[in-house]
């Protein structure tokens, strides 16, 4: 077969059949139903052995649109008398042979699960998307709903940290050309889910201390890991009550916004000290203390422990 286009005027004089449509149409959407968790069911129980269908509901199963309409769709479920309990499955159907969409009910096996989907691909068969399971006690003359409706959801867009969508729906993703963050829209704020900001120095200059082994971090998918140097005072003894700020300084992007974090470290001396890693909320925001500690004497190194981590967003 040679390559092929459509629609075209070389193909078919423009004229598409259903299988191309779907061919095409698969991908501008994903299948599911238009909306997100927090709306209302799409399936819940209805009178006697039947479920409803809400009115006012929008879907796509590969590219096909479907609706509910304007007033509830009632769906009977098939009485059990089998002495088991059965479970059975509410689905979209695409159905090929009459190319229509379709909320139908699948009954199950008694004893069994909810029945598999089917997902035919091509010119025939059915492909379906959950929308609920019903289950059916043995001589039950009711029902109840488990939803299990699968949301079509949206695409990843490309912007900068600075033009996000400023109306974003729940489970929307961006990327930031200018931060090379992927972020994600939780419906109250937008969450870090992949970024990477190399190794980033935060050795600084402060009096009394010099950093023998530079002090570096690394932000990786919204959690900092902080490697802290080695430090050699230089200024006078320091008494044992004393505290001192250390020659670190974490940038401001890089901050646990109100939490202070904690590390230990070995001084001189095989003793233990403590430091403290300031979060962003205080006037010591960055900055990095040895606090509870020996006396230390001039040229007596403070040693941190490796591997210090905290959530920035």
């Amino acid at each position: 077969m040679a390559q092929d286009s459509w629609p075209s005027p070389a193909h078919n004089a423009r004229a598409v059949t259903d299988t191309e449509y779907e061919q095409i149409a698969a991908r501008f959407s994903g299948d599911g139903v238009y909306g997100d968790p927090g709306d209302a069911a799409v399936v819940t129980a209805g009178i006697g052995l039947s479920v409803d269908v809400r009115a006012g509901v929008y879907a796509s199963v590969r590219g096909h649109a479907w609706t509910s309409g304007t007033t509830t769709v009632n769906l009977p479920i098939t009485a059990n008398t089998s002495g088991q309990t059965r479970v059975d499955r509410v689905v979209l159907q695409l159905d090929r042979s009459a190319w229509t969409v379709r909320a139908v009910v699948k009954t199950g096996t008694p004893g069994g699960g909810a029945p598999v989907l089917t997902q035919d691909v091509g010119d025939t068969g059915v492909f379906e998307v959950p929308l609920a399971t019903v289950n059916v006690p043995t001589g039950a003359t009711t029902v109840t709903v488990t939803r299990t409706e699968m949301y079509v959801g949206v695409r990843i867009r490309p912007c900068t940290s600075t033009t996000r969508n400023p109306v974003p729906a729940p489970g929307e993703m961006c990327f930031e050309t200018d931060t090379r963050r992927v972020r994600v829209w939780t419906g109250s704020s937008w969450t870090g889910v992949v970024d990477d900001s190399g190794t980033v120095s935060v050795s600084a200059s402060v009096s009394g201390w010099t950093a023998t082994v530079e002090s570096v971090l690394q932000k990786r998918n919204g959690a900092v890991h902080l490697r802290l140097g080695s430090f050699q005072r230089t200024g006078g003894s320091l008494a044992g009550s004393a505290e001192s700020r250390l020659p670190v300084l974490i940038p401001a992007a890089y901050r646990h916004p109100s939490r202070d974090q904690y590390a230990v470290a070995y001084t001189t001396g095989y003793a233990i000290s403590r430091l403290i890693i300031y979060g962003g909320n205080g006037d010591r925001a960055g900055q990095v203390w040895v606090t509870n500690h020996p006396p230390i004497d001039k040229n007596d190194y403070v040693m941190p422990v490796s591997g210090i981590s905290w959530v920035v967003d």
